[in-house]
Formats: structure tokens, sequence, C-alpha cells
């Protein structure tokens, strides 16, 4: 019989919740590559306090096993997996799918509870009518997606992007699970980018004719304000995609709220022609390190250390970037690259950035993987989006 336990971690069992949480800390204690979350945004998907939820439904499972202390004593029950499932119903009901998708996934190395935890995943899947897994697949476009399979000697970007160990790969794949898409993350440094003459110049027209602007944002409040037309925007410039999910303006306040505690207003572009929002790009300071250091805790030393980390971080995440189609071919995907450079280049702050990352480029949009290649961007990074039919 399996010394193995797949218990689903039930919001109102703290104990059950703390061992979710807590159990990456274990896994890659002393690695300097994995970024941990806050604990505290973790619990708020367990206890299902986010706006997700009011659309869809998740379970979280924790695989345990029987563990001696030393010999002839009595066994006890020790969290070795967890994971995440997932049903999005609105994507389901937007691409016509019937898929599940995973989350949270983190194992030490060992096949027995790595394969109970994915076939509770796929029993609960199955239950909802659902016939496919596939991930990993996070609560949002900005929490990271993908199993990493090539970099493991850099460090994570924030929580923006995941970090695994090389055995995570042979867990997945070893249950049948197989490639969907890859997506590759770039770094940029100042000396080596190349903005070519010619999207200059087509940026600098757009701008000279007065229909596109970038006005530059001094208050979160002002970008709140603008949460229901970010929406719109969002849904308009990713709607062709196949990993879309449109997003009420509950969500993108939520989102934005989110993402503003770890970035400055003047970061945060949006493109506007005339008066109709086209396009967006977002970018964040690293506080990879704070984020390491406060070991997902929040308290007024941590809180204090992240402020520091903010102001005199050396580097640069861009994690978003979308522009509405209309708009183009009128100049609006120069002024991006145009803004991507000015922004890298510190032009208007006085800052200057050592490295931009760019975050998680699926393979299907071959145009914008040239365009960062043209830009001087090395490319450093893998992640792997999985699939399995039920």
């Amino acid at each position: 019989m399996s010394s193995v336990r797949i218990l689903p971690a039930a919001p109102t069992d703290k104990a059950l919740v703390r061992e979710f949480v807590e159990l990456p800390f274990r896994i890659y204690r002393g690695n300097a590559c994995w970024v941990p979350w806050l604990k505290g945004e973790v619990r708020s998907y367990l206890q299902k306090r986010h706006p997700f939820f009011e659309r869809s439904e998740a379970e979280f499972f924790l695989a345990r096993r029987d563990s001696a202390l030393s010999p002839g004593s009595c066994p006890r029950m020790q969290t070795v997996g967890r994971l995440a499932v997932i049903e999005n119903r609105p994507f389901n009901a937007y691409h016509g799918k019937k898929q599940a998708s995973f989350y949270f996934f983190e194992a030490f190395n060992d096949r027995e509870a790595a394969s109970a935890l994915f076939a509770a995943a796929c029993e609960w899947a199955g239950k909802r009518g659902l016939d496919e897994l596939v991930g990993p697949y996070g609560f949002s476009a900005f929490s990271g997606g993908g199993l990493l399979v090539e970099g493991f000697e850099n460090r994570a970007a924030m929580t923006m992007m995941n970090y695994h160990l090389p055995y995570y790969r042979e867990l997945v794949e070893g249950l049948g699970f197989r490639k969907e898409k890859d997506l590759y993350s770039a770094c940029l440094e100042p000396a080596s980018f190349r903005l070519p003459e010619r999207v200059r110049r087509l940026a600098e027209l757009a701008l000279k004719r007065g229909s596109f602007r970038v006005p530059r944002f001094r208050s979160n409040r002002e970008i709140l304000k603008l949460a229901g037309k970010i929406a719109a925007l969002y849904n308009g410039a990713f709607a062709g995609h196949d990993d879309f999910c449109p997003l009420t303006e509950k969500e993108v306040v939520q989102l934005a709220r989110d993402l503003l505690r770890a970035t400055y207003p003047s970061l945060i572009k949006l493109l506007f022609y005339k008066e109709e929002l086209a396009g967006f790009l977002f970018a964040f300071p690293d506080l990879s390190s704070a984020l390491q250091r406060a070991r997902g805790n929040v308290n007024p030393l941590t809180l204090l250390d992240l402020l520091r980390e903010k102001r005199s971080t050396d580097g640069l995440i861009f994690n978003g970037a979308g522009i509405l189609p209309q708009y183009q071919n009128l100049g609006g995907n120069a002024l991006l690259y145009y803004e991507l450079e000015r922004t890298v280049k510190g032009f208007g702050d006085g800052a200057r950035f050592r490295q931009a990352d760019l975050t998680q480029i699926a393979e299907t949009t071959s145009l914008m993987l040239r365009d960062i290649g043209t830009l001087g961007g090395k490319f450093y990074k893998t992640h792997r989006i999985y699939r399995k039919v039920l």
C-alpha cells in the first residue's frame, strides 16, 4: 500500500493551508535563483478571496507521506508535494473548450507523490466534464506560466516568472504530459539596445502628428480610474491569442492594484490614439533580491527593504505589452518599441538600468521574437506549457 496520501487544503484548515504555502521554502532552501511569492498572496488564492473565483473554481491538493523520525519511532505525515487544479470557466466559454489547468506545482523528486497529485487533479477535472489538463497556467496573465526547462542558472524575474529544479520536467513528462508550446524570456542591456532608425522615425512621426500620445502618470489613482478602459484594451489586444481569457473590470482593478505595488506609475505606459486607449507597456523595478530576503513575509522591516530595493535596483522587468490591431499600421507598434527604449535607457527619469528582462514571449509570436532579436535582446530562458488528454 502506498504511503502517499492526497489531501485537499481546505480554506478553513489553517494547518494544511500553512503546509501548502510553506512547502517551496523547504524544496528551494539555499537556492539563489528561486524567488518566493509573498505568503499572503498564496493564501488569498487558497482562501478564494480573489475576484477570479467569482467566475471560476479551483482545488488545492497536498501530497503527504509517512516519515519516520528515527529507527523504531512512530511515523508522521510530512508534506512532499502540492498542486492546484483550476477550471477557468470564462476561458472555456470563449474558446469552446473543456480544459482544466494546473499551477503551483511543487514537489520533491518523488515520482509516486507527483503521480498521486496529478491523478487527483485529473479526477477533479473529470468530475466536472473537463477533458484535458494544461499548464502550468496561473490565475492571471501576470503570474508566471510554464515549467522552466532551460536557464536554471538564472534567477527568476520576481514572481512573474516561475522557477523550477531540473527534475520537475522529468516528473511531468513521465506522467504523459506533452509539449503544448514554449515561452521565451530575453534580456536587454542599454549599451546593446538597437532601435532601428526606421522604427524611431515612425514613432517620432506618429507623436509629431499629434494623434498618438503617451501621458506620464504621477499617481496610482490616475491609472485605477482607467481600469474599465484598460480591461477593454486588454480584451481587444489579445482576443486572437490561444491563451486569452477575457477579464472583467473588477479583475483588472485587482490586477492593477497588485502590479502598482511593485512599480511606479511613471513606468506604466498607456498609448492613446486621440481619446481612445490604443496600447500599453508595463515595466517594473526588479525587486527579486528584496523578495528573497523577505522570505514571503510582510512586516515593517521587509516593507522598508522592498521600498529601498525599488529605489535602488538596477534591474527592470517588462511583463505586458499590447496594441489594438487597428492602430498597428498607424505607428503604434513603432511607438511601443520607442517607449521600451526610453524606459530601458531611463529617459526622463535620470535612471540607468543595467539590464531589462522581457518575460515569457510565446513561440507562436514569431514577429515579436524577431523584433526582440533586432533590438539586441538575448534569449536566455525557456518555459514550457504542457498538455495531457484525460
